[in-house]
């Protein structure tokens, strides 16, 4: 299948080299032409295990290309991903204006049938808008689906080409035919393929994301009061996994979830819910416990060495998760700054994630876990890297 992804950030680009590799003829297309020029010197601008080699392989075979050229893009593919940001907007609500001006651009360069996949997580109702964005410009026929995705960053290649289920929503049979054609090898290996409207495919990604977030906030809302009455998070956890109704995935407290999805992927589904006249408690707590998890640290801090002015605070970890350098709403943002606001010195170790960091905030960077804790009067383990686990304590004490 010829194919054009429109937007080569996390999902554009990890998606576009997936697809490549599945065979199809794929053309990256973005307006950015550093990270163009970046990706064409075989440079990537996040940081994802494999992605890397699994571009240049397939560059290297023609099968995936990178351009600012949006004509030349549209006009040479069957099939249109958009995959581009939706930032939250002041009210919460997913801010459609680069989705909308992908699908302006698609209809002004209309030269043939286009099918238009929204890849981007968008609330429902956003395909009519796309579809009446594109109609503005063109009398081709062309139709228009929904195909969430579901990649964590970190495991996002395996993600893609094993993933529970692959989620197509379509309002006719054509677009099912080629989307099908598309998702093939993915179901060839025995993944299942979910055929639904539409609508209830853009719910589908919401949905899915505020369980998974509601599953971490229960679950530190539930730290404290193990601590006050002698109970073992890990072991609450682990009890609760056994059974088979709930499974042990997302159960681990913490120090509240981050990233580009869940954080506002709640938020736009509360606004979703309050727009449309519906109780959003459930879902409004989720995020406020998110919210109050992400200070819980500083109080037992100050417990412990009281005032913090002139304290060195060793901190691990500052991506938002292990195995990605996104600090997008990452926990680490928020207590380093509180720290800072009492007087304490940081210094912090991420093997990846530091030259994003130096975006949030001025602190000194360790080029070691151990160069971190050098001197240190207090060490915050924020993101859970796997270097972190066999570590030396007795060097670090």
């Amino acid at each position: 299948m010829r194919i054009t992804m429109v937007g080569t950030g996390y999902v554009g680009l990890t998606t576009g080299a997936c697809l490549s590799n599945l065979g199809h003829d794929v053309i990256c297309l973005d307006i950015d032409e550093r990270k163009v020029a970046m990706l064409n010197r075989g440079e990537m601008p996040i940081y994802e295990p494999g992605l890397k080699e699994l571009v240049l392989t397939n560059a290297e075979e023609g099968r995936i290309r990178f351009t600012t050229d949006t004509k030349f893009a549209i006009e040479s593919s069957d099939i249109i991903f958009i995959a581009v940001g939706t930032p939250e907007g002041e009210d919460g609500s997913a801010d459609l204006k680069y989705v909308l001006a992908v699908a302006e651009s698609v209809g002004k360069h209309m030269n043939s049938y286009k099918l238009i996949v929204n890849k981007s997580t968008v609330p429902v109702g956003t395909a009519e808008k796309v579809r009446a964005a594109i109609k503005k410009h063109t009398d081709y026929e062309f139709d228009v689906c929904s195909n969430p995705e579901f990649l964590r960053e970190g495991s996002a290649i395996r993600d893609f080409l094993s993933p529970d289920r692959v989620v197509v929503g379509v309002d006719n049979e054509k677009a099912k035919e080629l989307m099908v054609k598309v998702y093939r090898s993915i179901e060839r290996t025995g993944n299942p393929i979910l055929i639904t409207d539409i609508k209830s495919s853009e719910m589908i990604k919401y949905a899915s994301n505020a369980m998974l977030a509601t599953r971490i906030s229960f679950m530190n809302q539930l730290a404290p009061l193990c601590e006050k009455v002698g109970a073992d998070i890990k072991e609450v956890a682990k009890g609760m996994g056994l059974d088979k109704r709930i499974g042990p995935r997302f159960l681990q407290a913490g120090v509240g979830y981050g990233g580009s999805c869940f954080p506002k992927d709640v938020k736009a589904l509360i606004k979703t819910l309050n727009d449309n006249s519906c109780d959003a408690s459930i879902l409004e707590s989720v995020d406020n416990v998110n919210i109050a998890q992400k200070s819980y640290i500083i109080p037992k801090v100050v417990a412990m060495l009281g005032d913090l002015t002139g304290k060195k605070i060793g901190v691990w970890g500052l991506s938002f998760k292990p195995k990605t350098d996104d600090m997008r709403e990452a926990p680490s943002i928020v207590i380093i700054k509180e720290l800072q606001k009492h007087g304490a010195k940081i210094t912090a170790f991420d093997a990846v994630a530091e030259h994003e960091a130096k975006k949030y905030f001025n602190i000194s960077y360790a080029d070691s876990p151990y160069g971190a804790v050098e001197g240190a009067d207090c060490l915050i383990l924020v993101t859970e890297w796997d270097e972190f686990r066999e570590l030396d304590f007795e060097k670090i004490k």
